[in-house]
């Protein structure tokens, strides 16, 4: 097996080939970033027949050339950079840095079995990730624009008006403003302006909220008979997590979106600590479906919440806990979801018709020794 280190940047990549027994360097490439130079990097893979391919960074600038040669049938896993570091600081080169040793540095994490993680072809998940994605970028200007127009507001009228600001609200108030000075009169027309601003940014909110629900309705999902699950959240869960199959189990899920408890043990004593790890936004839908299940007094969340405060736990402590057990149940449903939405895809569909684990080799299986969470 041949292992193909590839370190992209934005104008060209570089790729390094290494015998994944000898850790050998066989060759190395440079190309540029074009359609015709990728062509030009397969053939010259293809001398070593046996290969798959570690792409730095393949969810970011490698993400063209990684999809590129899923396309083609090429096996590609991702390595992230802080992989590729510590692999060429602990090499012989020591602190030296260049575009051959990140590559190689990358098949050198690939070739042992490393910090890897396989790269699927996008599919309707990758959709749903980057609507969540505009949604986020919206909702930050929209809260900018809403913060100027307030400070002009607060200018403009003595005590200024109530944080709860809408435009219509705004608009409402810019009606009585008689302005004295060329000075108001500016702050007036800007005020305007940003009115104009944030009925724009609604109107593009609504508009992609929409798409989310589509996309959520299309998809076919089970997410959203969770209590605390609309179609935002599950949006977010299913296009932050792509294929649930790629999780040999819920506990690999849980680390995945940093709700599982690092263990910090040492002689006799052990002790576990909050993660600050995995993907924060995936923790952020989790969270939010435990606020909301706690504030249900019938729901089957707030009473494993109530069970956990009995037992002598803080607020916290139990909403982590609680958190953990939603991961293990969230996992669970979107790999009950699969086989039905490979069906519905059928031959040629997206990449999830395929339940097989790419880390493993094999169909993941909720542990039956694992206790489920009720369904809500």
């Amino acid at each position: 097996m041949v292992v193909i280190g590839v370190d992209p940047h934005k104008s060209s990549h570089t790729a390094a080939a290494l015998d994944s027994d000898t850790h050998s360097t066989l060759g190395t490439v440079r190309v540029d970033a074009t359609l015709v130079e990728y062509r030009r990097l397969l053939t010259w893979a293809r001398r070593f027949g046996e290969r798959r391919w570690a792409v730095e960074n393949a969810r970011g600038l490698g993400r063209h050339l990684a999809q590129w040669l899923i396309a083609r049938g090429e096996t590609v896993v991702d390595v992230p950079p802080t992989a590729t570091a510590r692999v060429r600081e602990l090499s012989r080169g020591g602190r030296r840095k260049n575009d051959v040793l990140d590559a190689a540095a990358a098949a050198g994490v690939a070739a042992l079995r490393g910090d890897t993680a396989p790269v699927a072809a996008e599919d309707a998940t990758t959709v749903l990730a980057m609507l969540d994605e505009r949604r986020g970028n919206l909702t930050q200007q929209r809260t900018r624009t809403v913060n100027q127009l307030h400070a002009l507001l607060r200018d403009l009228l003595p005590g200024g008006v109530s944080t709860d600001l809408t435009a219509d609200r705004a608009c409402a108030a810019l009606t009585g403003i008689r302005p004295a000075s060329p000075v108001e009169r500016a702050r007036k027309e800007l005020a305007r302006e940003l009115i104009t601003d944030i009925r724009a940014l609604d109107a593009r909110l609504k508009a992609n909220t929409q798409r989310m629900r589509d996309a959520v309705a299309d998809s076919g999902s089970s997410l959203t008979d969770i209590v605390g699950v609309g179609p935002m959240v599950a949006a977010r869960l299913l296009g932050r997590t792509g294929r649930a199959s790629r999780f040999p189990t819920s506990a690999a899920f849980a680390v995945y979106a940093g709700v599982a408890p690092i263990e910090i043990a040492s002689a006799n004593k052990a002790r576990h600590r909050l993660s600050r790890e995995g993907d924060r936004k995936l923790n952020n839908a989790l969270h939010t479906i435990a606020l909301t299940q706690i504030r249900m007094p019938d729901s089957r969340g707030r009473s494993y919440y109530d069970r956990k405060t009995a037992e002598g736990k803080t607020h916290n402590e139990a909403m982590r806990c609680l958190k953990r057990r939603l991961a293990d149940h969230v996992w669970r449903l979107m790999l009950a979801d699969e086989p039905r939405q490979a069906r519905e895809a059928g031959p040629g569909g997206h990449s999830g018709a395929t339940l097989t684990s790419s880390a493993t080799g094999t169909t993941p299986t909720a542990d039956s020794s694992e206790k489920s969470l009720p369904e809500p």
